[in-house]
Parts: structure tokens; sequence; C-alpha cells
């Protein structure tokens, strides 16, 4: 009781006396929030169609073997989240689309590496070897950076922001996984299948 007492007097000694007058009362309907998944979804749809359009226009077969890899990031992705079983709120959808502009970043920065070495004379095989390992450290740095500001936001934040870095943090390391090991095994796959020295599209 003397604690309890002591604890009271701490709390009383700095307050004040004010009085509390209402300027705004506002009341949200559960509508408002299925309006806000549904753009969120219909943003996020026409974001990867998009991106599809981008990648294959630009980097032609090259273009394809990311998209194949961005569907295995999909599947991942979504797996890890069934898997902690997390729900996909307007938040995780915007940490799911942005863990997405992460990996196709990744694989814009390893298909330019490898244009870059096709330029300079090497066959196809040393060129993809050469572009993935050169792209591989600003890779690293990218992910890495972002995987820890997921965290930071995961420790600091509450509710949709806790949402947002765990879609975010998951997706960029699925992310990294399919740009850095599935696109090139697709590349090998292909390679194999090819000479050394037929050139591919990119």
């Amino acid at each position: 009781m003397e604690e309890a007492r002591d604890l009271a007097l701490v709390l009383r000694a700095g307050a004040f006396t004010a009085p509390l007058h209402i300027v705004e009362q506002r009341s949200v309907g559960p509508s408002l929030g299925a309006d806000s998944i549904r753009q969120g979804s219909i943003a996020g749809i026409i974001g990867v169609l998009l991106v599809i359009g981008i990648m294959v226009g630009y980097y032609r077969f090259s273009g394809v073997l990311a998209i194949i890899g961005l569907i295995i990031y999909a599947v991942l992705l979504l797996g890890m989240l069934a898997a902690l079983g997390a729900t996909l709120t307007a938040p995780g959808i915007a940490g799911f689309i942005l863990s997405l502009g992460m990996a196709v970043d990744a694989n814009v920065l390893i298909f330019e590496r490898i244009r870059e070495e096709l330029m300079a004379g090497h066959t196809t095989r040393l060129a993809v070897d050469a572009g993935f390992k050169h792209a591989m450290s600003a890779i690293v740095d990218s992910n890495l950076t972002t995987v820890i500001t997921g965290i930071i936001l995961y420790k600091v934040g509450t509710g949709p922001v806790q949402g947002f870095a765990v879609t975010l943090t998951l997706g960029v390391l699925a992310s990294f996984f399919t740009a850095v090991f599935v696109v090139r095994t697709l590349y090998l796959i292909y390679l194999e299948r090819h000479k050394a020295s037929e050139p591919v599209s990119i």
C-alpha cells in the first residue's frame, strides 16, 4: 500500500488540470477497409502486368526467364505467409509489391552485367557466369539494407506497420533466392541445350 501511495503521488505531481473538448469524432465502417484492399489488389495486378510487359519487351527471352522466376517468387512468398498464418492486408499487399520490385531490380542488375560481358566479346556462357558474379555484391547490399529496415519496422511499429515489415522482409528473402538461384538455373538449363558461342536473347 505504501508503494502504491508513493506511485500515486508521483503520477499526480506533474499533472495539469485541463478540460477535455471533443473537436471531431468519426466512425469508420468495414466497407472502407474492403475498398482499400480491393483498390490495392487492382493496383498490384496493374503493376505486375506492367512489369511483365516491360521485362519481356526489353529483355526478350531473358525477360521471360525473369518472369518465371517472379512466379516462383510469388508462390514462395505466399507459402511462407501461409505457413506463418499471416493475413494479407493492404499494408501486406504494399510490402508484396515492393519486394516484387526488389526482385525485378536484381534481375535488371544481372541482365545489364551480362550485356556488358557480351559487348566485351565474351561467349554466352562466360557472360552469364560473369554477369551473376559481378552483380552479386550490389544485390546483396540492396537486399540486406531492406531486410534490416524491415526488422526495425517490425520492432518499433505496430499493427499494419508490422504486417508491411513481415511481408517486405519475407518477400526480399524470396526474391533474392529466385533472382540469384532460380533464374541462374534456368539460364544453365538453356545453355546446356545450346552452343556456348550461340547468342542469348537479352
